[in-house]
């Protein structure tokens, strides 16, 4: 369903032009963003405004009130400050030099701001942030349904709905929706800790988060890796026993990456080399790897586990100064080193990816390998060490089960995240960015689904575990944007 630019009896003179100039086919302008965000405003309406509740949600914002945190708060306030001063200053003189607005302009931006309110409040000492829960409903209820109304009028006006209003949206949708949980607690004034909600959040992405990029890896070169469970769990399985057999985390974690590069290497070899579906293959791995794992610690793990199931810890590791900023401080800057990979890993495919010339022939190889094959470049090669690549990072997130999360393996402790990676993937639209949201956003709900029960909301938490893949299949299905795999992700490449 899309609006149509031409009229009847009138000759079409070209494609038109979008607001930024470039030239559009009318034909795309879809209805799809305008319909989703309609349906998703109209469930506000219900849930935020008619089904809210009359008492005041709170949310702690820090436990620290000493002079220190308040020092730490009052130099990220100004630090941010002045930042902001820099990038409007730089992004003015590129517009008076006839540049266009960098894309990362925004999103640099709203970081800033963020980081100024949270020093703001560290300076004010505000521990608790109050907001009744039926007023605020109602107003990011209506607030959502202009937005829809307007991206709809966009659209019949031939326009696209440009990318501030979906983010817009998003940020009102879930600031609303907060509230709306977490003020239909059982207690008269119901409460929850913003640090341990976000930090609980970010603590269950970490394996998402490498699964993710696993499957980044191996995808972009058009090798469909459903094997991610099996690489989660066979790096859980390794990091718990080389780890208790050396008495040392590290070189548990390297066995980790070895081991799932291992059950990578068996699907490339199977899938790229003898042209087996790779589907099939991935979906075989993943039973084949619970199957040895639950034998191995049935039989070996169990029998003697201090010598064979009990690794070493990797502990938090704060970094000075920045884990003392109020809320985000403790959140992103006191992780285990495992952690801190998912950072580096994050940064190193994205660049790797899109400012590489590596990443450039990996894309091309995904995109159109018979393209990429008649200019040089080996496709089945390269094919080949992206998808062992991608089995290391994910093995390096299933070491965090057995030498951060828990002290020992267990049967299937992986417990089918594997799978979510791979719907964190998708709804990431295929991007290393997109897939870290993505899995920061299943990590939240998975840690909200917990602190329902503890706060005694009405909120069914299989109603949180479901939200995560419902907004997958609503990003699949393009009602908020196009999510288009590589070209030739899943078919064989056969050199003719």
């Amino acid at each position: 369903m899309s609006a149509v630019t031409e009229t009847p009896g009138t000759p079409q003179a070209g494609p038109s032009l979008g607001r930024t100039g470039k030239a559009m086919d009318p034909e795309l302008v879809s209805w799809k963003a305008g319909i989703g965000l309609g349906l998703l405003a109209l469930l506000a309406l219900l849930l935020f405004g008619f089904a809210s509740s009359e008492k005041t949600a709170g949310f702690r914002i820090s436990e620290s009130t000493d002079g220190a945190a308040s020092a730490v708060a009052t130099v990220t306030f100004f630090v941010a400050v002045v930042a902001s001063l820099a990038l409007s200053a730089l992004v003015y003189n590129r517009k008076r030099a006839g540049q266009a607005t960098p894309r990362w302009f925004w999103p640099l931006a709203a970081a800033l701001l963020l980081l100024a309110v949270v020093g703001l409040l560290g300076m004010a000492k505000v521990d608790v942030i109050s907001v009744p829960s039926g007023i605020f409903g109602w107003t990011a209820a209506l607030l959502l349904c202009l937005l829809a109304l307007y991206a709809i009028w966009l659209t019949t006006q031939k326009q696209r709905t440009p990318a501030w209003l979906g983010g817009t949206f998003a940020v009102v949708f879930v600031l609303g929706f907060m509230v709306w949980i977490v003020g239909g607690g059982r207690d008269d004034l119901p409460s929850i800790s913003l640090s341990g909600l976000l930090g609980g959040a970010v603590t269950l992405a970490v394996p998402l988060v490498f699964g993710s990029l696993s499957g980044v890896l191996s995808e972009r070169v058009g090798v469909v890796n459903i094997a991610i469970e099996g690489q989660l769990l066979f790096g859980a399985f390794s990091a718990a026993v080389v780890g208790t057999i050396t008495g040392n985390p590290f070189v548990g974690l390297i066995a980790a990456a070895f081991a799932g590069a291992l059950v990578s290497l068996v699907l490339a070899l199977v899938s790229i080399k003898y042209l087996v579906n790779q589907i099939i293959v991935g979906v075989v791995l993943n039973v084949l790897v619970s199957g040895l794992t639950s034998f191995l610690f049935s039989t070996v793990l169990t029998a003697n586990p201090e010598r064979f199931n009990k690794p070493p810890r990797l502990g938090p590791i704060a970094i000075p100064f920045l884990s003392d900023i109020p809320v985000i401080g403790p959140i992103l800057f006191r992780q285990s080193i495992v952690g801190y990979l998912m950072y580096l890993a994050v940064i190193v495919v994205y660049v790797g990816l899109y400012h590489t010339k590596w990443g450039l022939r990996v894309r091309a190889v995904g995109e159109h390998p018979q393209a990429a094959d008649t200019v040089g470049i080996n496709v089945n090669r390269t094919r080949f060490w992206n998808v062992l690549l991608g089995g290391a990072v994910a093995g390096i997130g299933g070491s965090f089960f057995t030498l951060v999360a828990v002290d020992s393996f267990s049967k299937d402790m992986s417990g089918g995240r594997g799978y979510i990676a791979l719907a964190a993937l998708i709804f990431g639209r295929w991007n290393p960015i997109g897939a870290f949201l993505a899995a920061l956003l299943f990590g939240f709900a998975d840690n909200l689904q917990q602190i329902i029960s503890i706060i005694g909301s009405p909120v069914p938490g299989q109603f949180m575990a479901m939200l995560p893949y419902v907004l997958t299949i609503i990003a699949v299905a393009g009602l908020v944007g196009r999510s288009r795999p590589p070209a030739a992700s899943g078919e064989p490449y056969v050199k003719g």
